[in-house]
């Protein structure tokens, strides 16, 4: 798409992204990064606003005084609201996980997290259900953790 065509709402989103990956590209160790969005309704505007950067973990607080001293927040009731919000996601993400119903709860962790890593991409790189490619997959995955 050329300049001319993108439309005003289009270079304002890059302009913020590209300032963004500037600011975050000078930011090292721990701490938020910026990301870019825009806001709900009926006439967006492009916002910018402090993350943690979960695909990096290294810049992931590891204890709940890390997160306080990197995110400023001191207010007992706030931390509490983020827990809470934390929690409800997560399980929320665990119960619609149609691999969950196929994780065996003995299995270690990492063996968990593989398992569903693997069945999506198979189902979706054959194109086959979840349920055909657990029926191929959980069987290796038992005898491994059987040894």
């Amino acid at each position: 798409m050329t300049d001319e065509a993108k439309t005003e709402q289009e270079l304002a989103l890059e302009a913020a992204e590209a300032k963004a990956t500037e600011t975050n590209s000078a930011r090292t160790g721990k701490g938020t990064r910026v990301k870019v969005g825009q806001t709900r309704g009926r006439n967006p505007q492009v916002i910018s606003y402090e993350v943690f950067d979960e695909s990096n973990p290294e810049t992931l607080p590891k204890t709940l005084t890390e997160f306080m001293d990197i995110s400023k927040v001191s207010d007992e009731q706030a931390i509490v609201s983020y827990l809470l919000d934390g929690y409800n996601s997560a399980s929320y993400i665990m119960a619609s996980d149609p691999v969950a119903e196929f994780v065996e709860a003995s299995w270690p962790e990492e063996v968990q997290k593989q398992f569903r890593i693997v069945v999506r991409q198979y189902a979706a790189g054959a194109q086959v259900s979840i349920e055909d490619a657990v029926a191929l997959i959980k069987p290796g995955i038992i005898k491994s953790q059987t040894k």
